[in-house]
């Protein structure tokens, strides 16, 4: 069965970088998209960004727009995210998803078929 692993996280100060990576077990899988999601304690779960498989169109949420970038290795079926300027409510666990039968980057979490273990950020003031 497909699975997602993720790598990254930890804990760092406001205003340090960290990234995130997350790669499919199976080489042959061909998602449309990959996303990444966060949920914070108490809170649901929120999209963060995506990015097509087939080419570079990308989609952020206004929070992260500027600070973090996603990008992709099809060669590798590894999907990253690259997080600067890092404030505190960005603390959560990030899920890494794939989406397979999209025809256009969606940002709602219940179209995304395959969903990574998360892994926890936290950013202290």
């Amino acid at each position: 069965q497909l699975q997602l692993g993720e790598s990254g996280g930890g804990s760092v100060q406001a205003g340090d970088s960290l990234g995130l990576s997350c790669t499919a077990s199976e080489r042959t899988f061909r998602p449309y998209a990959w996303a990444w999601f966060r949920q914070a304690p108490g809170k649901e779960r929120e999209f963060v960004a995506a990015i097509k498989r087939s080419d570079d169109d990308t989609v952020y949420a206004d929070s992260v727009k500027g600070r973090f970038t996603i990008s992709r290795d099809n060669a590798k079926n590894t999907v990253s995210l690259q997080m600067n300027s890092l404030k505190p409510e960005d603390s959560a666990v990030y899920y890494c998803a794939a989406d397979r039968l999209a025809t256009r980057i969606r940002v709602q979490s219940q179209y995304y078929d395959y969903w990574g273990q998360g892994t926890q950020v936290t950013v202290s003031s």
